[in-house]
């Protein structure tokens, strides 16, 4: 159970060691299969997946790790064109939605708080309607799921710079309002490592109401003139009364690297941000070695588990 005032340290959608898998589907696939089959086929998927949502929340709780982000595609193809479906279509007898819920009401029960990442392709500010028609589906689709589990945050980067920073940013805050409710209040904008700062991010979380996820490694490799304490500072206060959150992860070649974007496979704790210490935040932790380096970090800083 995590204690409330401290550090929570988060897992990013897969495991090293742990025997939990999440299945995927593609569109190839599973548009060769005769409708009934299709169906039964996807059921079948998010029935395990669910499974291993459970599985993994358990096992983040037993390890002292306080967070999971869920992969996106935890129920694959939701929002393709052809081969698209509701999780209400498929579950004629309500057990996927029981399954999905008892594994969000235990990773509540556990203290183990529930995020998903929207993948590259959802652009909200795309200068082409039908990407941010399309962005908008796949957030309103995952924040339908978020809400089955109680995952409180959709996490995104700012997306496209075509036209400059003025008109990205303008295009960026008519795509977060053509969303549903449910994506608007759990989407979160994250500074990214060549575009998006959190000086370029910060005047539209604070206008529209939407908390920034302050990436670290990121901002050392875009950097805009804010201390990392001040973008800590001025990021958390976008997240009002609720736990913000960051993202934490190394250079796997080294800063000195041509290219120190790549993450390393666990964290070198003098990458870890000394104004973080004792802060309420949850760190989620992106590395190649998944637990393993979430748990590493934590020893290395002392931090109680959960």
């Amino acid at each position: 159970m995590h204690a409330p005032g401290t550090l929570r340290f988060g897992l990013c959608c897969q495991f090293l060691d742990a025997p939990i898998k999440f299945r995927t589907a593609t569109h190839r696939f599973a548009g060769a299969l005769a409708p009934g089959a299709r169906a039964e086929y996807l059921r079948a998927i998010a029935r395990d997946n669910a499974a291993s949502l459970l599985r993994a929340v358990d096992t983040c709780a037993a390890l002292g790790i306080g967070a999971f982000r869920i992969n996106s595609q935890i129920l694959p193809l939701g929002t393709h064109p052809v081969t698209g479906y509701s999780l209400e279509s498929l579950d004629a007898d309500g057990s996927l939605h029981a399954a999905f819920a008892g594994a969000g009401a235990r990773a509540a029960a556990l203290g183990v708080r529930l995020s998903f990442h929207p993948d590259q392709f959802v652009v909200l500010n795309s200068i082409r309607d039908d990407v941010v028609a399309s962005s908008v589906r796949e957030l309103d689709f995952q924040a339908r799921v978020a809400a089955l589990i109680g995952a409180d945050t959709l996490v995104l980067h700012g997306g496209s710079m075509t036209g400059g920073g003025d008109a990205a940013v303008d295009r960026l805050a008519r795509g977060i309002d053509r969303l549903s409710d449910g994506a608007r209040t759990r989407l979160a904008l994250e500074n990214d490592d060549r575009q998006f700062t959190p000086s370029d991010l910060l005047p539209l979380c604070r206008i529209a109401g939407v908390p920034l996820v302050y990436d670290a490694h990121h901002h050392r490799c875009h950097p805009d003139g804010l201390e990392v304490i001040d973008a800590t500072d001025a990021a958390g206060e976008t997240w009002g009364e609720r736990e913000p959150w960051v993202h934490i992860s190394s250079p796997r070649d080294g800063w000195s690297a041509r290219n120190p974007r790549p993450h390393a496979d666990y964290i070198d704790p003098v990458d870890f941000p000394a104004a973080w210490l004792g802060r309420r935040l949850t760190v989620d932790v992106e590395a190649k070695a998944k637990e393993r380096a979430v748990v590493a970090l934590m020893s290395a800083l002392a931090v109680p588990a959960g």
